[in-house]
Parts: C-alpha cells; structure tokens; sequence
C-alpha cells in the first residue's frame, strides 16, 4: 500500500524555492549591511564611555579646568556653560528661520523665491564649517565686537540654519493636504490653517530635524576656534569676551601630551554625548505633550 505525502505547491514549485533563496539572501545581506553601519557608532559610545566614565565625577561637573594641562583634577563646567549660552543663541537664531523658510517654500510654492532659497540651503548645507567661522571671523570678529559668545553663537547659527530648513521642509512636505484643504472648507485662512493645522501635525518631525541641527553646533569645534576662541573661567558678557565650548576644551586637550589632560577630554566628550542625548529626549517629550494638549 502506498501512502500519499501532501505537499504544497509553494514547497514544490521550483520558481517559489527560489524566490525563497533568494529573499534570504537579500535578508542576510541587508542585515549585515545594517550591522556594519552601526557598528562604527556602537564603537565610539563604548570607547567614550568606557573612557569617560572613569573620569567623570562632581568635581568635573561643577569646577573649571585647571591653567596647567599636566594637573589632575578640575572640570569642564565652563564649557558647558558657553556650550548651552551659544547653542541657546543660535537656536533662537536659525529655528524660526529655517521654519519659517520652509513653511514658505512648502505652503507659498508658487513663489519664484522658492527655488532661489531652496538651491542656497542646498548650497549651505554642503559649506565646511571652517569656511562659516572664517566669514564670522573676517566680517564679526574683526570688526568692533572681536572674540565672544555673540560671534561664537552666529557661527554655530549658520551652520544650523540650512540643516533646520531642509528638514522642517522635508516633514511639512509629508502633511496630507486633506488636512489643509479641510481647514480651507471651514474658512480658515492660510496663516490659520499652517499655525493650527499644518505645524501642529508636523511638530514631532520639526523637533527632530531642529534637535539634529542642535547636535551638529554643539559639536562644532572648527568655526569656535575662529569666533569664540576659549577661556579659562566662566563668561556670562554676551561680546567683549572670548568664549569657550566643550568641543574647544575637548580639542586643545586631547592633543596635548598629559594623561590628566586626555582624561578630562574623554570625560568632556562623554558629557556633551550625555548633553545632546538629554536636550533630545528633553525636546521630543514636550514636543508630544504640546501635540497631545492641541489634539485634547
């Protein structure tokens, strides 16, 4: 007597087995391609962390560096201090512009300006930083202000403006326009419909895009070195001072020959990680609570 075995045709069908070949092929190599991204960044946060951590303590966090690089002990606290003074400008400087550049490439498309300030934030973007801090340097720094937290914050706010645009207008681009036009039929106008409709529905993305640009200028070390400079102290005059940051502590230290001094840059390095990791988190979260306010 012969017994039957069932079979599927999907079992069966030569074609589908290779399809199925092949989909695990391509599923083993997207994988891998994954991993080797990220491979890179899991390494550096181990090594910063791995680094940092021991160096880090109370002291670090509330005592400014000490005038010779060959002494133990100190901190940082004023870079952080200049770090958050001239983030803090800059974001007031080149969020509401470059939202506002791309709310008007994207809702006042028509406009002949769109492509014009499309194609210079195209071009912006792709400028080296050092090129923004020699421009602040020769126009700013040279001029009647010189070295301080002014011409630091509008280096950094250069730097972040096409970064702003071109993501807020990428995130506003992605708004179904059956919310604009059902706003329209209740007789809204346009400046009603993009300040309650439009930037309410796009709010998580345009955090996202400006918290992006917040992490690139508190990082930027290249255009500080020509418009801040540094100091050894905490600066709180707005010109007339030069400034420092943790990215300029990180850098003059790290290249120099003393222990003491590679530990408070590791420790440096891994406090603005944990700085810009908290401003995000900080961000998203309200951003969801002003989302969750304005649909209640």
């Amino acid at each position: 007597m012969t017994i039957m075995t069932s079979r599927s045709l999907h079992d069966a069908d030569p074609a589908a087995l290779r399809r199925r070949r092949r989909d695990r092929i391509v599923t083993v190599v997207l994988v891998g391609a994954v991993a080797l991204a990220v491979m890179p960044l899991v390494m550096i946060l181990f090594e910063v962390v791995r680094r940092g951590v021991g160096a880090m303590s109370w002291e670090f966090l509330t005592s400014v560096q000490p005038f010779s690089q060959r002494r133990p002990g100190g901190g940082y606290l004023h870079g952080l201090v200049g770090t958050l003074y001239m983030v803090a400008i800059a974001s007031l400087l080149s969020v509401p512009l470059g939202i506002g550049a791309a709310t008007f490439v994207v809702e006042y498309g028509q406009s002949r300006l769109s492509p014009l300030i499309r194609f210079f934030t195209d071009v912006m973007t792709g400028v080296p930083s050092i090129f923004v801090g020699l421009f602040i340097y020769s126009v700013v720094v040279q001029g009647r202000i010189g070295f301080s937290t002014l011409a630091g914050a509008l280096a950094l706010s250069l730097l972040m403006l096409p970064i702003v645009a071109r993501s807020a207008e990428e995130v506003l681009r992605l708004v179904p326009d059956d919310l604009r036009n059902a706003a329209y039929g209740l007789g809204a106008h346009r400046w009603q419909v993009v300040t309650r409709v439009v930037w309410p529905a796009a709010s998580n993305g345009l955090v996202t895009g400006a918290m992006l640009a917040v992490a690139r200028a508190a990082g930027e070390t290249a255009p500080l070195l020509l418009t801040a400079l540094g100091a050894f102290e905490i600066v709180t005059r707005l010109v007339g001072e030069a400034q420092t940051a943790l990215p300029l502590l990180i850098y003059s230290e790290a290249r120099g020959p003393y222990e003491a001094a590679h530990a408070r840059a590791w420790a440096g390095a891994l406090e603005l990680m944990l700085l810009v990791l908290i401003l995000t988190i900080a961000a998203r979260a309200l951003s969801r609570r002003t989302t969750r306010n304005g649909n209640g």
